[in-house]
């Protein structure tokens, strides 16, 4: 079971990584916003590419689905962070965090 704590230390671990707020959320960027944590720490939206998104959500049901409205069809994915183990949630992050580095950087 992954918490928001965990996203945040996994996510402070990536390259180039930094923590801002964004509304009521805590945005972790890039050059991009690849992930934004609720302000109660249960869910966290990702920014995968449709096709990620797509994968994330018929491997994992229960934990990944498209953000309703045009911001889901560009690939945004709310996670129920309790439904994640730390690998599902590292994974995720690691492939978001990789769509987010500026163009011609490496994705370590």
């Amino acid at each position: 079971m992954a918490t928001s704590d965990d996203l945040r230390r996994a996510a402070l671990a990536l390259d180039g990584t930094q923590e801002h707020p964004h509304f009521e959320r805590t945005a972790f960027k890039v050059a991009r916003i690849y992930v934004t944590v609720a302000s109660d720490g249960c869910t966290a939206n990702f920014k995968f590419s449709p096709e990620d998104q797509e994968f994330k959500c018929l491997l994992a049901p229960h934990a990944f689905s498209p953000v309703p409205n045009a911001w889901g069809r560009q690939g945004w994915t709310t996670a129920v962070l309790s439904n994640l183990t730390e690998e599902e949630l590292v994974a995720a992050l690691k492939t978001a965090w990789a769509h987010a580095l500026p163009k011609g950087r490496s994705r370590r």
